[in-house]
Parts: C-alpha cells; structure tokens; sequence
C-alpha cells in the first residue's frame, strides 16, 4: 500500500468548508460526518443548498420527494429558479473568469462584465425568434465565450446541448440528430500552436442549423448564407430578465458512452449543478475568490462542472487557450494564481517525462483534483511536489451523477491514487458476482442523491440504470458499472470498467463503437476493443483484437488503417496502442464477446 505523502494541518482542517459543517453538527470524525450525511439526507442537502446560496424565487416545500419511488426523486419539491441566478451573488467587481489567449497576456472579466456579455447573448438569441424550451448547441473550445454562451442560454430557459471540440463531422452529426437544436455556436478554427484546425468548417459537414461564428483567425472565409458571425449576432441590450422555472426544467444535455454504440443522451437539470458545486465546496474545498482551473471542455461533465463548481462558490474560472501540455499553461497557472489545479493523468505524464512545470511557482495552489481516467502513484506524487505537497483529491463519477460518487477530502490523510471517501450526501455499496456485499467488485449507487439523472432523452432511464439491479437491504440500487476494491485503511482504488465503456484520454467511449468503425475495414471479419490498465497503473491503453478477412495488406498498413479510422471517424484523442491478429474471439454460451477474457489475456 503507499504511504501516506500528505496530512492535513490543524489550520487546513480548521479553515476547510467540511470542518465548518462538522463544527455546526457537532462532529470531531469526518467518519462520522459522512455517515451522518447519508443517513440524514434531507438535513445534509437543505444545509448544502443554505451553504451555497442557491437563490430560490419560490421555496420548496421539500427538499426531496421519493413518493414516486427513489427512481424519480424530486428535488427541491415545488419550488422555481433558475441556478444561472446563483452564479452571479459575488461582489460586482469581483474577478469571475481570467483567461488567456496562446501568445497573448493574462485577462480578467468582472462578475458585472460577464453577466452583461451574457445578458447580450440572451437578448440575442430571443431576437433570433427562440423561445423557452428551443435547444441550443455548442461546439467549441472553453472559452470565455463559451462560458458566456453556456450560461446565457441556460438563463434564457434554451437547454445548451454540448459538443466536444474535438468530435469528427460524424460525431457531431450524430448528436444534433438526436437533440434537434435550433442554432449552434462555434469557432472558424481552433489554434493549437502554430496550427489552425477546422471547426466551423466540420460543423457545416455535420449539417448542423443555423450557425453562429466566433472569428478568432485573421483569415478571411464566407459563411453559409443563414450563418453569422458573433458580433453581428449580440444584442446591444445589456439587460435581461431570467427565466424562472421548475427545478426538474432541462438546462443542458449531456453525452455519455452508451453501451449500445449510439451516445446516451443525459439531460441536466436546475438541480444538478447544486451537486457539482457541492462537490466543489467540501471535496476540492473551493472558497471564495480562489481561481480554479480544469483544462477541459462544455462536451465532458467537467466543463458544466467548472462553471458551476466555481461560479456557485464565487471563485473565478481559470481559462487557458493553449494546450495545457507545455510550458506556456505552468506560466498561466504561476501568473493566475490558481488555487485549485484539475488534471487528467495524461497530462502529468507528459509534465514529468519534459519536466516542463518544473521551473514555475505554483504554491498558490492549496489542493490538486484528478479525473477521467485511473492515475499512477509515482506520477501523482511527483504532481503534489510541484506546489510544495500538495493533495491531490482524487474524483470520479459520471455525466449522469451531475459530480461524483467517490473523492478525497483535505481534512483525510492523502494517500496519491486513492480515495478516501465516498461524497458527502451521497451512498454506494460494493457486490460481488452473487449479490454479496464484498470489498472488491462493482459498485451500485443508492438513491437518492442530489444530481442524479432521471430521465434519458434516447433512452429508457428505467432499464439503462435500474432493470434487474440487485437490492440490498430492500434498497432498490442503481448500476453504475465502474468496478472499486476498499483497502484496509478503508481507503478506495480503482479497478476499471464492469460494462463495455472505456475511458481514452479521459472521454468515456464504449468497445461498440471503436468496433463499429474498425469493423468496416476490409481486412476485419470482426473485432474486440479492450482498454487495458498497464500494470504500474495509470491511464488505460486501446487495444484491437481482430479476426481476419483474408487480405494481401500487411501488417504495418493494417495497423495505421486501424489508427487512421479511429482518428477520423470518432476521435483523434483515442490513439490506438496495439492490433492483434486473433482466429477466433472468445465468447460466452449466450454469444457476447467475452473481453475480460481478452484483457487477462494481454496481460499475460
């Protein structure tokens, strides 16, 4: 097991937003806390939603009702809002989002000067004859533009449908199909370096709606006709009047994996950000005025989360337009003075092997946050020396958990890779292949929690994460499909994926859909796709099992075909690390690809 490399002082326990709570309660154990805040919900969220300051235009007349069974908790029962209001109760001049442009100089907005922009947009977008309820895309990078969009929608009553960057035309085509929006914004390019890459182009090949352009290149380049550019778009009116509605009124949708191969499509409610800015307040233990920064995007849960996490509890966001790879983004975390760093394992990876963050001062940071995919000790480790020792909070959950189930806190020991606690007000248990409460095996939720789905808008909720789910203690469970094992100390570590999702690069991906593509080369009968945790741990690799149609392309051409598909069809972030010839997969009595199977055997 690895040491402990970081306890908590008096003063960091003393100052946190966890030991407020646990003063207020009585508590000296967070043991005792967390399983307070379990077995009293309703108390825990009604001091949560009091703690965060969620504006309310009418209260609620209960803060959960299960009459309709925990399935379908309604929380906030009876009451109106709009969780944009809750983002703006900092002072007006107060600093709500620094940014900063590849090769330019650091910029700050003010709480006042980001709720003009957005209220021009919202202006905007009823000028285009938008109602409440009509849907709105985004597919472009976490800009402050993209924040201001995000939120002006959502403040409107137009639920922002979100789209990663870096998705192909397919991709993108795909999810405007399934959510039927009515305009998109985009950028005409996305720099990356030296390098200009597509965007609008790419969603004019996605045959997207009417289109509003960001311009950010000096190049010139015509629209479609019913296209704009931005600033013909924004309205000059710098008030605007939310939108106020019931708590269960979609504000986002979301994709995830699905297991079928097509992306379950998971609609965020008003109530969800209460659970990401939860999160934010106890686990990454975000303050007032701290700077958080998490290089992400508005298509992956942890872009919605930013927003929240940190406007919620009046900190500004910490945007960096580069590649959070190279020296340039250690300058913007130095010169922003972030409080709260948010990586991926990828990332540090590559930060200790170029030793690229190593000549900055990041003692700002008072903690780290770590996401997306499984981390290497060795790594984390070599992280928390970069500010000094530093914790890292490990985190992990789910677009439809609106946060996550499982974290660390800065008032625990911090033990790099693990975690230390279930989320506050939120409950899981481990089972075994019979049904029996284990310390390592898959892991089901027990509603209700504040956040979590309940509907799916191309799916059946009902049978995605409830059918034929075992009970425990006549507890209806909820399937999540991630696999844990509890160590010892109690702490937790990851142990991958039960189902068929995968996690590349940190995106979420299921084995269906990277087979969909590979099976339609010439040289492949069929295939298996299996991400396969490398044995000193760390982020997952992709694996390609194939059987062949016979074929005169050798080896090398095969295996590039196979990267080049993946990277053009789905996503150029999964990168392919192995092809193999297999004469026949393996398969269970009821003909389901047996891919545990396939990962033992890599590993061998």
């Amino acid at each position: 097991m690895d040491k402990t490399v970081w306890k908590p002082s008096k003063r960091i326990i003393e100052s946190s937003n966890i030991y407020k709570m646990m003063q207020h309660y009585g508590f000296d154990e967070y043991k005792d806390f967390w399983k307070w805040s379990v077995a009293n919900k309703e108390t825990f969220w009604e001091a949560t939603v009091k703690n965060l300051e969620i504006k309310l235009a009418q209260n609620y007349t209960s803060i959960v009702d299960t009459s309709k069974g925990v399935e379908n908790a309604a929380w906030l029962k009876n009451s109106k809002l709009n969780i944009v209001d809750s983002c703006f109760q900092n002072e007006d001049n107060e600093t709500a989002v620094i940014f900063q442009e590849e090769g330019k100089s650091l910029q700050k907005i003010t709480q006042k000067e980001l709720l003009k922009l957005v209220n021009q947009i919202a202006n905007g977008l009823q000028d285009l004859g938008l109602k409440e309820g009509d849907k709105i895309a985004i597919n472009m990078p976490m800009t402050l533009e993209a924040v201001a969009i995000y939120l002006a929608g959502i403040k409107a009553g137009m639920p922002i449908v979100t789209i990663a960057d870096s998705f192909t035309p397919n991709e993108i085509e795909i999810r405007l199909n399934i959510t039927k929006p009515k305009v998109i914004f985009t950028q005409d390019v996305l720099k990356r370096g030296e390098k200009e890459l597509p965007l609008y182009q790419k969603v004019v090949d996605a045959n997207a709606p009417k289109t509003i352009v960001i311009k950010t290149s000096k190049e010139k380049f015509d629209l479609r006709k019913e296209d704009v550019f931005l600033d013909t778009f924004l309205s000059s009116k710098t008030d605007f009047n939310t939108v106020i509605q019931n708590p269960e009124a979609i504000i986002t949708v979301l994709f995830s994996s699905g297991t079928t191969g097509a992306p379950k499509a998971i609609p965020w409610t008003h109530t969800t950000p209460i659970k990401s800015a939860s999160d934010g307040y106890y686990h990454q233990d975000i303050h007032k005025n701290d700077v958080v920064c998490w290089p992400t995007n508005l298509g992956w849960m942890m872009g919605p989360w930013l927003v929240f996490a940190s406007l919620i509890n009046k900190a500004s966001i910490a945007l960096y337009y580069g590649t959070p790879t190279d020296a340039n983004f250690g300058q913007f975390v130095q010169d922003a003075k972030v409080t709260m760093l948010g990586v991926i394992p990828s990332f540090v990876k590559y930060w200790q092997s170029s030793k690229c963050m190593e000549q900055f001062n990041w003692n700002a940071i008072q903690c780290y946050s770590s996401t997306g995919e499984v981390s290497n000790p060795l790594e984390m480790n070599y992280l928390m020396q970069l500010a000094n020792n530093k914790p890292v909070i490990e985190y992990c959950g789910g677009t439809e958990i609106g946060g996550g189930y499982i974290t660390s806190t800065v008032v625990q020991p911090n033990i790099a890779s693990t975690f230390s606690s279930q989320a506050l007000g939120g409950e899981f248990i481990l089972l075994d292949e019979t049904n029996n409460k284990t310390k390592k095996g898959e892991l089901f939720l027990i509603p209700p929690i504040m956040g979590l789905s309940n509907t799916l808008l191309n799916s059946n909720h009902y049978d995605v994460y409830y059918k034929n789910t075992p009970k425990y203690e006549g507890k209806l469970l909820r399937r999540h499909g991630d696999q844990l094992e509890q160590l010892e100390n109690g702490y937790y570590k990851m142990q991958g994926r039960v189902d068929d999702a995968m996690n590349l690069g940190g995106i979420k991906v299921s084995s269906i859909q990277i087979e969909a593509v590979i099976n339609k080369l010439s040289f492949v009968k069929e295939s298996a796709a299996i991400a396969v945790a490398p044995k000193e741990g760390g982020p997952s690799v992709l694996v390609v099992y194939y059987v062949e149609n016979s074929s005169k392309i050798n080896v090398e051409e095969r295996f590039q075909q196979a990267k080049d598909s993946i990277k053009n069809k789905l996503n150029p972030l999964f990168k392919l690390t192995d092809l193999i010839k297999i004469e026949i997969l393996p398969r269970t009595a009821s003909n389901k690809v047996m891919r545990r199977k396939l990962r033992e055997e890599y590993l061998k």
